[in-house]
């Protein structure tokens, strides 16, 4: 959809989307082989090694993201710092996308000129997205802090 609309036009914002879809499969891929054990090793090992297909390169970079000649627990380490360092990284950055789309505003499937409808102050868009976030984390914190027992099994906890 953003292609045919021409979303790309838009520098700052398409290139910081990519940037997030990047960072989501990262996440994801540094979580998949989190769970320890011998296929965590061997997940690690696989998938890692496709790096390897870059000519003259390839080999050297399988080794640094490893951290030696082979994976090991410190590989494993390592992605799990990743794994959760990534959400807090992606959540700077989508609101660094959502300013810069707040910039240009936002086109419809339509394909018309909707200037006449934008309001001028860029206030407005980021105070609605500040409202919608402190309500959003008011309902978790409020969700986490007080019924705790509402969303899992309780028996998880003798």
């Amino acid at each position: 959809r953003g292609l045919y609309y021409g979303s790309y036009l838009y520098m700052e914002t398409w290139n910081i989307g990519v940037v997030l879809l990047l960072l989501v499969m990262m996440t994801a891929f540094v979580g998949y082989v989190l769970p320890w054990g011998q296929m965590s090793f061997w997940g690690a090992t696989v998938i890692t090694n496709l790096l390897s297909a870059f000519p003259y390169v390839g080999n050297e970079l399988v080794q640094w993201i490893w951290g030696g000649f082979w994976v090991d627990n410190a590989t494993l380490t390592r992605f799990f710092a990743f794994h959760f360092l990534f959400p807090f990284v992606i959540a700077g950055v989508t609101i660094l996308h959502l300013l810069f789309l707040h910039e240009t505003g936002s086109n419809n499937p339509a394909g018309l000129n909707s200037d006449a409808d934008k309001i001028a102050f860029q206030g407005y868009f980021s105070s609605k997205d500040l409202l919608g976030f402190t309500v959003m984390l008011l309902a978790l914190t409020s969700l986490a802090l007080f019924p705790l027992n509402l969303l899992g099994d309780p028996d998880n906890f003798t």
